[in-house]
């Protein structure tokens, strides 16, 4: 099994309902794309100055489901989006 892990920083303006659309959009994505298993999404409540705004964990069962996942156009399209509104982003993936 394939995880994928990224953690966002949101910008300051629309914080809040930035987050609100991003978690929805993310999670949608789960009836949109076939090779995605499993997704959760987690708001930090947080708020420590180390704390990003959110996470995203998501399962794949190989490597190339990953790489389909990234390239699928329903991705791309919410990838520009979190571009908008965010600072950072971090990511991690790894093999279970």
């Amino acid at each position: 099994m394939v995880v994928h892990i990224v953690m966002f920083k949101f910008s300051d303006e629309h914080k809040g309902s930035n987050i609100k659309k991003v978690k929805e959009m993310l999670e949608a994505l789960v009836s949109k794309i076939e090779p995605l298993i499993k997704m959760e999404v987690g708001v930090d409540f947080n708020q420590s100055e180390r704390a990003f705004d959110m996470s995203l964990y998501s399962t794949f069962k190989t490597k190339e489901d990953l790489a389909e996942y990234a390239t699928h156009k329903a991705h791309l399209e919410l990838v520009e989006f979190i571009k908008k509104v965010t600072t950072e982003s971090k990511v991690v993936d790894y093999i279970l």
